[in-house]
């Protein structure tokens, strides 16, 4: 009987306590101050999609330099045919954007054939550089640097974006160029076997940092 009678004093206290809460529920919406419980969580598909947002998602690419039959010379394109051209002026190594459909062997493939007119018969991955804040609007690049060692077919002299021209493979360094690429570029023509992997913020069109790695 006393447990019961404890219980039976539980359920009016919970009941007063049910009621009182309710009356001053209704008496703050009726100020236009309602009270609100805590925050539910977003739904799902809301968390995925900020989640998503919050990913790492960087432009890839590839950017190859061709090395001549003599290996002396390294095929590079002078950015000095598109006005407005975010490269204007300066020397590059060919390469572009991977589509959707290819792998970064097939995309440094695409992009010699069109840009140089050549078919890549040896190339190697030299190594990755991570680019953040990049681009002309802060974009973020991911590039994979090849080196091509042999290819077949007679090099353009030009094409829509500039001149292709052959240079000392000892003197690339002279040329203007991206400040960022003076880092990685002795790494692509080294004796060292082992792949780069880079990372190379940008800041204000510079470079603000330089770490790399080899395995």
């Amino acid at each position: 009987m006393e447990i019961a009678g404890r219980i039976e004093k539980t359920r009016h206290g919970y009941a007063v306590f049910l009621l009182f809460y309710k009356l001053a529920f209704f008496i703050a919406a009726a100020k236009g101050n309602c009270i609100r419980g805590p925050a539910a969580p977003p739904p799902v598909w809301q968390a995925e999609r900020n989640w998503r947002e919050k990913m790492y998602r960087p432009i890839i690419g590839t950017l190859g330099y061709i090395l001549s039959p003599d290996g002396q010379h390294t095929l590079l394109i002078h950015r000095n045919g598109r006005p407005g051209d975010y490269h204007s002026g300066k020397y590059n190594g060919l390469g572009g954007k991977m589509h959707a459909d290819e792998d970064v062997i097939a995309c440094m493939r695409r992009e010699i054939r069109e840009e140089a007119g050549i078919e890549c018969e040896a190339m190697v991955l030299r190594g990755t550089v991570n680019w953040t804040d990049f681009g002309p609007n802060g974009e973020d690049w991911l590039g994979f640097i090849f080196r091509i060692d042999r290819f077949s077919g007679t090099p353009k002299s030009e094409n829509e974006e500039g001149a292709l021209l052959w240079h000392p493979t000892d003197r690339l360094l002279e040329l203007p160029m991206w400040e960022g690429d003076r880092y990685f570029l002795p790494l692509v023509f080294d004796a060292d076997p082992r792949p780069f992997h880079g990372h190379m913020p940008y800041k204000n069109g510079r470079p603000a940092g330089w770490t790399v790695h080899r395995l």
